[in-house]
């Protein structure tokens, strides 16, 4: 089987709600556009499943591929991010440009910061990833930065929970044998996106 990871499109910044509950911000105009590109990226792709996080930046996200395929889009509790409770959010992008303290920590890999030990996060995302897997076929799977970390890491070996910036709707491609192996086809795939994340 071959896992493709996606990241969820350019979200909206969510601020703090009254009632203290978890943010959960849709897309941002910018981001549906990018979305459609994933549609362009693989519906001839022979996908099987389409797969996401409960979070709605990633079901928006994944949302108009399984439309366009007719695949019933499948939600996995796993492949949430680690900040699913935090009661704000604020693209990267927006943390970076201000110097913001949360950039610095996302940079140093610091999920303790969030509350999160990486050690359990790189766990439940590794067992939700591998609950997908069966044989033959294409599974998309539309997450988040620090999900598709968890994973890419896990199978390339790499110990430091946060080491590569995917971009938005950028596709890291893993092949999964029958027999347990999982191999790096790519990694942030962005051409189809490209002119989307420049502008």
């Amino acid at each position: 089987m071959e896992i493709v990871l996606v990241r969820h499109a350019l979200p909206l910044r969510a601020e703090a709600s009254a009632d203290g509950s978890a943010a959960d911000p849709g897309l941002a105009e910018r981001g549906h556009e990018q979305a459609e590109r994933v549609v362009r990226a693989l519906s001839d792709q022979q996908v099987t499943a389409v797969v996401s996080s409960p979070m709605r930046r990633a079901r928006e996200t994944a949302a108009p591929l399984a439309a366009a395929l007719g695949l019933e889009l499948q939600v996995v509790d796993g492949l949430a991010e680690f900040d699913v409770a935090d009661p704000t959010y604020v693209p990267v992008e927006e943390l970076r440009a201000a110097g913001d303290p949360r950039w610095a920590a996302l940079v140093r890999g610091d999920l303790y910061s969030h509350g999160v030990d990486p050690v359990a996060f790189r766990s439940r995302v590794v067992d939700a990833v591998e609950s997908i897997v069966s044989p033959g076929g294409r599974a998309v799977l539309f997450s988040h930065a620090g999900s598709i970390n968890a994973y890419a890491g896990h199978v390339l070996g790499q110990d430091k929970p946060l080491w590569f910036a995917p971009a938005y709707c950028s596709l890291t491609r893993i092949g999964a044998a029958r027999d347990g192996r999982r191999g790096m086809i790519s990694l942030n795939e962005t051409g189809h996106v490209r002119d989307l994340l420049t502008r």
